[in-house]
């Protein structure tokens, strides 16, 4: 192959100049910036992988793959991050080539972007940062469901009033309402987890948009880069945003329930209910009234939370109606609201895990007014079908004038109450001791009774916890091995490129 004459670096790069100063102060100059902070270590990567992959399968001669290797060792990743953006080149891409140049000459150095393009090199640092910012979230979940998971624990016993359309309903345990947030967490670490898989598949190969006549090896490239394995069909590999927005909405239905939740602890930690309390390590007082303890750690977690889903959906409104196909909408100006996004819902999530290890609930509070309002009378209901055959139509008919009575004449007693208003419904009085007719409109009892799988009751509770507890288990292997997958690929992709 005939060898190139050596030129200066520089005039790669001079056909550049004739970028506007409005377009540099407004974009390349942000761009350029963005990538220094969110890619230089992914493109680096890539360079590495993509130069073994040459070499071993010939494309690029060892002689040149080991002056290119030594090129890439010799850039400072710490100096680059210094630079400041001058407009004589477009990007960090081009910077960074500049570099490689300078090093080892325009006619060794051009032989690394030999069946590639900026394009599958772009969507390949896309999905390598965003399968760790799916993992580094994936991980800020498991540790909310342990939280959560040790309060349950804890609370199999504590008796509490849930709650429907705002009012009482009927008693529950705090257990049971946390096995409710841990159930939807660990549908929201599936949903996470399959959006790592979406994600973590390799571009690189794709070129421009219909790959390349040289016998490139994807599979190579993917081992190296840590992907499970290559994308398929090129024109998607640089086309298709799914994956993102895979990861972005599993990232806001997370969200949406995590809100919901929060927004529930901020209630019960109001003065006038008084149900939980978080350590003074997240809470904050106040520069006029000593009196303050305001729950301010939860206040942010709602805020950071509510911003992340306002990014989550301007990226979708970003690339909703945009060309199949290169675009820019998803590349440069995007990706940054990405990160930011990520980084908002990990930050929210693990607020809201660090504050609840330090939750302390009230029980005694609790189960005083877990029967306040009639939230048993299901139970007076239930017990009348049960225990006397009868529809239940009539023993929620029954319950509800029971109710009514005591109410207008709460010093009469509850046996001669209900006697007389079975008595006026059905015909013939139905009799209970005082006692029997206290236990069965217990909160404790109806709670008790209530051994439907996933209940309240305490031993379908403690059942649940354990099977939480192994899903727990089996997510945090399943992280660990990801990241230990990772740190892998890294190791033998250093030792490839040395070995160059």
């Amino acid at each position: 192959m005939p060898r190139l004459r050596s030129h200066n670096p520089a005039r790669l790069y001079t056909f550049f100049m004739k970028f506007a100063p409005e377009y540099v102060n407004y974009v390349l100059n942000d761009n350029f910036e963005d990538a220094k902070a969110l890619f230089l270590s992914p493109l680096m990567a890539i360079h590495h992988a993509h130069l073994v992959m040459l070499a071993e399968t010939n494309i690029v001669s060892r002689e040149d793959a080991h002056r290119i290797r030594e090129a890439l060792d010799a850039v400072s990743l710490d100096e680059v991050r210094d630079v400041r953006f001058d407009g004589t080149c477009e990007d960090l891409f081009f910077y960074v080539e500049g570099l490689l140049v300078a090093s080892c000459g325009e006619e060794v150095a051009g032989r690394l972007h030999t069946a590639r393009s900026r394009n599958d090199i772009d969507m390949t640092m896309y999905r390598m940062r965003q399968r760790e910012f799916v993992l580094d979230l994936v991980e800020g979940v498991l540790t909310l469901r342990a939280s959560l998971l040790d309060l349950a624990s804890q609370h199999r016993d504590t008796i509490m009033a849930a709650h429907t359309h705002t009012q009482p309903a009927q008693p529950s345990t705090i257990a049971h309402y946390l096995l409710a947030m841990i159930e939807q967490l660990e549908r929201d670490s599936a949903r996470l987890r399959a959006s790592y898989q979406t994600t973590n598949r390799n571009p690189l190969g794709a070129c421009a948009i219909t790959g390349t006549g040289f016998p490139i090896d994807r599979s190579l490239t993917s081992e190296l880069l840590g992907f499970d394995g290559a994308t398929g069909n090129t024109y998607g590999s640089i086309a298709t945003v799914d994956y993102l927005l895979e990861s972005t909405y599993a990232t806001a239905i997370t969200l949406g329930g995590l809100g919901r939740f929060v927004q529930d602890l901020l209630l019960w930690g109001t003065a006038e209910v008084n149900y939980v309390r978080f350590g003074d390590g997240f809470v904050q007082s106040s520069s006029i009234m000593p009196q303050k303890r305001n729950p301010v750690a939860i206040e942010h977690a709602r805020a950071i939370g509510s911003k992340a889903v306002g990014q989550a959906h301007a990226i979708g409104l970003a690339v909703h109606n945009t060309p199949f196909g290169d675009i820019v909408d998803t590349e440069d100006d995007l990706q940054p609201l990405v990160w930011s996004m990520f980084r908002d819902a990990t930050r929210a999530v693990r607020l809201v895990a660090a504050a609840m290890q330090t939750a302390t609930f009230d029980a005694t509070r609790l189960e005083a007014r877990a029967g306040q309002g009639g939230t048993t009378m299901t139970e007076l209901s239930d017990t009348l079908v049960r225990e006397h055959g009868m529809p239940f139509k009539t023993a929620h008919a029954i319950a509800r004038r029971v109710l009514r009575a005591r109410a207008h004449h709460p010093e009469a007693r509850l046996t001669e109450t209900l006697a007389a208003v079975c008595l006026e419904l059905v015909g013939r009085p139905i009799l209970y001791t005082e006692e029997r007719l206290h236990e069965i409109l217990s909160p404790r009892y109806f709670v008790t009774v209530r051994r439907t799988p996933g209940g309240p009751a305490p031993d379908q509770t403690a059942a649940a916890v354990a099977q939480s507890a192994g899903l727990l288990t089996a997510d945090r292997e399943w992280a660990a091995a990801r990241r230990e997958a990772l740190a892998s690929a890294r190791r033998e992709l250093k030792a490839r490129s040395a070995a160059l």
